[in-house]
């Protein structure tokens, strides 16, 4: 396996909940990482115009640039129930990225749900992306070409980023940056809840009610739930100006139930718009897959860098 595609799979193994006891992952172990990889870390760069640790974003450039002209940027955004995770632990996914030297990428965060309720999230994520824009120039970066990915509640923020372009209620006021676009190129959207009205939980074979997940619940906070519930879906503001959407979803994910993969597909296409659903057959909440990892790379490849080749959708099987 060649180094892209070991950072691609680091990101198919991240976890989409947070991992009791493990160790944060800091910026000195990022930069151990890196070693001696043709790779240029920027970290902990605020994007809400304050000091926030959860508003910032992290920023990986290629030293090795293939083109002096500005480069396309792979955006990640991490999972964890929207009560966890952290954008360090996307560091390896971007990294393995960016070693061909086409590609830049960003690792967003967010404020958890702990700390501040819906809409937050999503005023946060949009905020990153007008930064992206606002500084594009600085870095050299393409603020026409910005595909976004995620897993979990991190696949409900990018497919969310998908299908909300335009959407005045969910933009916010937040950062430096507010002539700038929040729209994006593409998505890439693994396990993302997309109608959070709708049974999430498969537990203990009974489908359980996205509004009565306590993580939906911390999300929501108070109030009328089924009314912020819909305003919380990517499937709510599908249109056919939404950009293409791949997404990867387990057949027997447990977390978030493979129904809410085929109810985006369907809206998308229903819409006109390009979207590609690659079931991962026996596949649960996380998963790894050689042949996934393909698919990704040759979908960012021609949407970022019109490099047009076909693209499977056939399951692929990854349990026994």
């Amino acid at each position: 396996m060649n180094l892209l595609h070991r950072g691609l799979l680091l990101a198919l193994l991240l976890p989409t909940l947070p991992t009791v006891g493990a160790p944060p992952v800091t910026n000195e172990v990022i930069l151990e990482r890196i070693g001696n990889h043709p790779i240029e870390a920027h970290f902990d760069l605020p994007y809400a115009g304050n000091t926030n640790p959860r508003q910032m974003v992290d920023l990986y450039v290629p030293k090795n640039r293939t083109v002096s002209t500005p480069l396309p940027v792979v955006v990640f955004i991490h999972g964890g129930a929207w009560i966890g995770g952290d954008r360090k632990s996307a560091a390896g996914a971007l990294g393995g990225l960016l070693l061909n030297g086409n590609y830049a990428g960003i690792s967003v965060g967010y404020r958890m749900s702990t700390e501040a309720k819906w809409p937050a999230q999503i005023y946060d994520c949009k905020a990153a992306i007008r930064w992206i824009r606002g500084n594009a120039a600085k870095y050299n970066l393409d603020p026409d070409r910005i595909a976004v990915w995620g897993g979990s509640a991190g696949g409900h923020l990018v497919s969310l980023l998908g299908t909300s372009g335009g959407v005045k209620e969910l933009e916010g006021d937040l950062g430096p940056f507010k002539d700038q676009s929040s729209r994006v190129t593409c998505v890439v959207n693994f396990c993302g809840p997309e109608d959070l009205t709708l049974p999430l939980m498969n537990q203990d074979g009974k489908m359980v009610s996205a509004l009565d997940d306590p993580a939906v619940v911390g999300l929501l906070g108070d109030g009328d739930r089924t009314l912020s519930g819909k305003a919380a879906s990517p499937v709510t503001y599908v249109s056919a100006d939404d950009p293409p959407v791949l997404t990867a979803h387990g057949t027997k994910d447990l977390r978030v139930s493979f129904e809410h993969a085929t109810l985006i597909d369907k809206a998308l296409k229903q819409a006109g718009v390009t979207s590609l659903l690659i079931p991962l057959t026996n596949g649960g909440h996380s998963f790894h897959s050689d042949e996934l990892n393909k698919r990704i790379f040759q979908y960012l490849e021609w949407q970022l860098r019109g490099v047009k080749s076909e693209i499977s959708t056939e399951p692929i099987l990854v349990g026994p």
